[in-house]
């Protein structure tokens, strides 16, 4: 059976910063190429480009040279409404730190990305369904009991898959995760990594970022970065 395409492919990425007077190179010259339905974990020590990286594919950073394309699009080239577009329905995001709004209760999270996607009457003709696949989500995520809930209320890892039903929406082509058991202990971070598995079985395409070894093997490829470069 042959292999499915590549959705994302990231060719010669450099990016540096600068801290003062300093230029810091973090990527030089990354290639990589995700292909669809696929659980990659990119590795590498603090420091190696991980974040980075992953901020470029999600279209949250720019390369200062170099090529992002999403099923031959290039991210880089897209107008600012195209990318926001992007940002909020190609791509879903998790973090280390679970950014919930302690305002807004499990629901009103996980709704979110819906929500900021349209017009005030666009949201008043959508939220019903919205609504409806928010606690689907929550349901899948074992979530359900919790929906009521503020984030503060919530251990860590409820915390965190509620970010991840917030990622998932808007039924995203690809899923970005940065770090998503850096913040959790070693047990609740394997039901998370357990969540993550079970959507990518389902045909969910993921990209995972981390530090741990142990964590990486949970994916199907692991892509380490050494010094800003892929190692071969």
């Amino acid at each position: 059976m042959s292999e499915s395409p590549a959705i994302l492919n990231a060719q010669n990425v450099h990016k540096s910063y600068r801290m003062g007077a300093t230029p810091v190179v973090v990527l030089k010259g990354v290639d990589l190429a995700v292909r669809e339905g696929e659980f990659i974990a990119i590795v590498g020590a603090s420091g190696s480009g991980k974040s980075t990286l992953l901020h470029i594919l999600g279209g949250l950073d720019r390369p200062d040279k170099g090529v992002v394309q999403f099923q031959g699009r290039d991210v880089n080239r897209m107008t600012s409404r195209e990318l926001n577009q992007y940002r909020n329905e190609t791509v879903g995001f998790v973090f280390q730190f679970y950014h919930l709004l302690d305002e807004l209760n499990v629901l009103e999270n996980v709704v979110l990305p819906a929500m900021i996607s349209r017009s005030v009457l666009g949201w008043l003709a959508a939220r019903h369904k919205a609504r409806q696949r928010g606690d689907e989500l929550l349901g899948q995520l074992g979530l359900r009991e919790r929906a009521r809930h503020k984030p503060y209320q919530l251990s860590g890892g409820e915390r965190q898959r509620v970010a991840i039903g917030r990622a998932l929406m808007n039924q995203p082509k690809l899923l970005l995760a940065d770090e998503p058991t850096g913040n959790l202990d070693s047990a609740t971070g394997n039901g998370i990594l357990n969540v993550l598995e079970t959507l990518n079985k389902a045909g969910q395409t993921i990209v995972l970022v981390t530090h741990d070894e142990r964590v990486a093997r949970r994916a199907q490829r692991i892509i380490t970065l050494v010094d800003g470069k892929v190692r071969a």
